[in-house]
């Protein structure tokens, strides 16, 4: 198995209010990241609420640019060779005036496929999502979950191998981010797929993970990884999910205080 994402001590600062710090002062955001994610991984980041997770799926997505440090997707920088990366947010972020077989062909419009493949392709990945009969829906005519089940459509549909999922399930209700959690464990099984997962559950971390690192509060660093070598699926109940979601809070306890200060 082969490496798809390396990163290496990446630093991003921010600008800060001049009313708060100064003027041309700045805040850190990320100071000295590093962590790897193999072909065919699943590797979730968690951490306290500011810890910098987002501005980590960013620098990978080639939206910004970290300060110090590189990133290397398949051994070259994200900015080179075109995009690489499918990246989804928290919010669906689905355009309120096309349908949903017009949303979900979105990226690939993009890539100038044609409109009769977008859509053919499309249509199968909307059955399998669960979303046949609803393709000429509008997205206000929608519950939550078919709405996030229609944003991971188009993800998929972008053709990358590099998944960078920021929180996309945290806004749903527990009975259909099961749901969700399910159909993204089956995509990952059935095509292979590299996932870079960003959440604020523990317990969604360790359910879903090959392997978890464990951020700081502002400036977020790498305070630990652990690995889950367990068999799917899994349980919150099962012993060793727990043992791990356990861990995970003795690590993460000290951070929330602090970040709760």
């Amino acid at each position: 198995m082969g490496e798809k994402l390396r990163i290496e001590r990446i630093t991003k600062r921010f600008p800060a209010s001049a009313s708060r710090r100064g003027p041309g002062s700045s805040v850190d955001a990320l100071v000295g990241v590093s962590l790897h994610v193999d072909e065919h991984e699943f590797v979730t980041l968690v951490g306290p609420s500011g810890c910098g997770k987002s501005t980590v799926c960013n620098i990978v997505a080639g939206l910004v640019r970290a300060d110090e440090g590189t990133v290397m997707i398949d051994g070259t920088p994200p900015g080179t060779a075109g995009g690489r990366v499918a990246y989804m947010q928290q919010k669906d972020l689905l355009l309120p005036w096309r349908t949903v077989v017009d949303n979900a062909v979105l990226g690939l419009e993009v890539q100038g496929v044609a409109r009769a493949e977008a859509r053919a392709e499309a249509l199968e990945w909307l059955r399998t999502f669960g979303l046949e009969g609803f393709e000429r829906a509008y997205p206000a005519t929608l519950s939550g979950g078919m709405r996030q089940r229609v944003a991971l459509v188009r993800t998929l549909l972008c053709r990358r191998e590099l998944l960078v999922l920021d929180e996309p399930f945290g806004a749903l209700d527990a009975m259909t981010r099961s749901t969700m959690q399910e159909y993204l464990l089956r995509l990952r099984e059935e095509y292979g797929r590299t996932v870079l997962f960003i959440t604020h559950d523990v317990e969604e971390a360790v359910l879903l993970s090959d392997r978890i690192y464990v951020m700081t509060a502002r400036p977020g660093r790498v305070r630990a990884e652990l690995a889950v070598p367990l068999e799917r699926p899994r349980r919150a109940t099962d012993a060793a999910v727990v043992e791990r979601k356990a861990q995970i809070l003795e690590w993460l306890r000290p951070e929330l205080v602090g970040a709760s200060g």
